[in-house]
């Protein structure tokens, strides 16, 4: 009986092994293998057809703390880092505390309205933010018939209103997708304790606080690492919205790096370069994070 029972799991881990290998396999082609030849690739220089390594091997990585516009980009993807993580997660959960309570109506709707945004193409809602904050648009119409301002602000053009704009678009765009995650994590908390906590006198506030933040702590800091990673690599807004203007204002890593690649003089090995750069930076900051937020 002991014999047929072992070979019984030989065999299911034989089969667990064949329906494995072919995902396997895709994997290391897709995945591994590109990211070995970044890797040697970002050791070279030279046209992409005739690459040579580069004296010395690590003049790639030297070259990025000279480069004065990778450095603005590093700093404008840590200004949008801090400034926009922070208020979207906080944004998420009040959100999805909201729209958890069982006696709010048309719930379904509300949840609908708040996530749709993540659903919507790059280019439609990057058009909606820039006829919006256009030199005429409706931002600037509204506020000045409030008197709030005296002439119209050229947002789009200049350095500081061009990162809160893509820092009010990030939020906008992903705070639903965000508040989806709480509120699944929500869901299996058992209601009667909100009840008997409101019961005691407990505030909606007390109860974010003292029940439902502790209780979602391991998803927050899923959510917090996921928008880390995201911003880090963040590309799309740059692009769509300002193009990494005004001079370079706004521009980011990623956008930075997709230039050097494909829109100026490509320099492939520079360009893998800054790209492991930002693997190095993503790696640390998820390790911090695990490290802070998770205590097992």
């Amino acid at each position: 009986m002991t014999k047929k029972r072992g070979g019984i799991k030989a065999k299911q881990r034989r089969a667990g092994w064949i329906f494995l290998l072919p995902a396997s396999i895709m994997i290391a082609i897709m995945s591994f293998w590109p990211m070995i030849q970044a890797l040697i690739t970002s050791f070279k220089k030279g046209p992409i057809l005739s690459m040579t390594m580069a004296e010395p091997w690590y003049n790639n990585y030297t070259r990025i703390f000279q480069d004065k516009i990778f450095m603005t980009a590093m700093k404008n993807t840590f200004f949008y880092l801090i400034i926009q993580v922070p208020i979207m997660l906080v944004l998420a959960i009040l959100l999805a505390q909201i729209l958890n309570n069982k006696d709010i109506k048309f719930r379904g709707l509300f949840r609908t309205m708040v996530f749709l945004p993540c659903a919507t193409s790059l280019v439609s809602y990057a058009l909606i933010f820039k006829s919006l904050f256009a030199t005429q648009g409706l931002i600037n119409q509204v506020l000045t018939s409030l008197h709030i301002i005296s002439s119209n602000i050229n947002w789009l053009g200049t350095a500081g209103t061009a990162k809160f704009v893509i820092i009010l678009a990030l939020i906008w765009r992903w705070t639903g997708y965000n508040m989806v995650f709480y509120l699944s994590s929500m869901q299996s908390i058992d209601y009667s304790i909100y009840e008997a906590a409101r019961i005691d006198g407990a505030s909606p506030f007390t109860q974010l606080t003292k029940i439902t933040m502790p209780l979602l702590k391991p998803i927050i800091l899923v959510t917090a690492i996921m928008s880390t990673n995201g911003t880090l690599q963040l590309y799309d807004e740059s692009v769509a919205l300002t193009n990494g203007g005004p001079a370079n204002a706004s521009i980011t890593m990623s956008h930075y790096i997709y230039n050097t690649t494909f829109v100026t003089s490509p320099n492939f090995g520079y360009a893998a370069a800054m790209s492991f750069l930002i693997l190095i930076m993503v790696a640390i900051l998820s390790a911090i994070q695990m490290k802070v937020g998770d205590k097992r």
